[in-house]
């Protein structure tokens, strides 16, 4: 049987690591991702191939026109205007904060 001491000394560490596990989640290629554990905001990088791993799915800048930025989340393609508003892709809201010649900023959370 283990000694409550020991059980306290092993949820501590646990509860220390977790924070390590979903940042280790968050990644991706020409990206840059800040994650907690309900919503990730990623920065893509313009005019290169750009995707993130977040929360579990793929999330990729497939292209900016003007205003509207189209996303695909999850495998589901979604066109979101910038700074209005959000759309759902397969249990995300999906939200554009800012576009720049250089990088469009997204954020990605949980629906439920």
């Amino acid at each position: 049987m283990t000694s409550f001491p020991l059980r306290r000394k092993l949820a501590v560490i646990s509860i220390a690591l977790l924070p390590l596990g979903a940042l280790a989640a968050c990644g991706g290629e020409n990206s840059r991702t800040s994650c907690n554990v309900n919503s990730c905001t990623v920065t893509f990088d313009r005019g290169v191939d750009a995707s993130a791993s977040i929360l579990g799915v793929e999330a990729e800048l497939v292209r900016v026109q003007g205003q509207m930025v189209t996303l695909k989340v999850a495998g589901q393609t979604v066109t979101v205007p910038v700074g209005e508003g959000e759309q759902e892709a397969e249990g995300f809201n999906v939200s554009v904060q800012s576009v720049t010649q250089d990088n469009v900023v997204v954020k990605i959370s949980n629906a439920g």
